[in-house]
């Protein structure tokens, strides 16, 4: 039976996701953070790199959030949650499944990164720290998140989903740099139509059964 290799509060959520949308059978290992926030070591045995999401199915390891939406669509999906071939529609889902993780993410990751560092860092050290992460922040990090919000606010404009007037498993990629963005970018001040995209798919049937699964899910908090 396909397994998905689920790392707790983690992109694999989406990975749920996906599979309850598609009805598709799967089972659940479990595994459980460390108190750093890392995966544990035991998901290496399953992956070199022992990150989440990893799932094996049929002899196959597939890891990385979009090569496992495409083998899951490709295998499973007999044309659901994918526009057809040679639409202007199939484009522009392409485009958001790899800029999700290929651009969307790098922002948000910085800003993490650069708001834990000064309460990390050495007392003696925590002040220059928090001046240097202070000065990231205002300089590079923050005016790189609102172009990239200011960006899904347009697109969602054009059309109700990101690939066009049809729910996607590009939506579900996406689902995880809003969520980012709600928790600690500040995407709900300006941005109605990306929040309301958090709201639609937070109602969505699927969306409730992956989070009963896959247990509490708070990203970027």
């Amino acid at each position: 039976m396909l397994t998905v290799h689920h790392l707790n509060n983690s992109r694999s959520q989406r990975v749920l996701w996906l599979l309850e949308e598609l009805g598709v059978p799967y089972e659940i290992v479990r595994y459980q953070r460390q108190p750093d926030m890392r995966a544990p070591k035991e998901l290496r045995a399953i992956h070199p790199l022992g990150k989440s999401p990893v799932i094996t199915d049929n002899g196959n390891t597939i890891a990385e959030s979009g090569a496992i939406i495409d083998y899951l669509t490709g295998t499973y999906g007999n044309g659901r949650l994918i526009p057809p071939p040679n639409t202007p529609e199939r484009l522009r889902y392409t485009y958001w499944l790899h800029y999700a993780e290929g651009s969307a993410m790098q922002p948000l990751l910085l800003k993490l990164l650069f708001t834990l560092m000064p309460k990390r860092a050495p007392a003696l050290l925590r002040p220059l720290v928090r001046k240097v992460s202070n000065q990231a922040l205002t300089v590079l990090v923050n005016p790189q998140l609102k172009q990239h919000m200011d960006y899904w606010e347009g697109e969602l404009g054009k059309s109700e989903w990101f690939a066009g007037n049809e729910f996607t498993a590009a939506d579900i990629q996406m689902s995880f740099p809003l969520e980012a963005a709600q928790a600690r970018g500040g995407l709900e001040t300006g941005h109605p139509k990306a929040m309301a995209f958090l709201e639609r798919i937070h109602a969505r049937p699927a969306y409730q059964r992956a989070l009963e699964k896959g247990g509490p899910y708070q990203v970027g908090r």
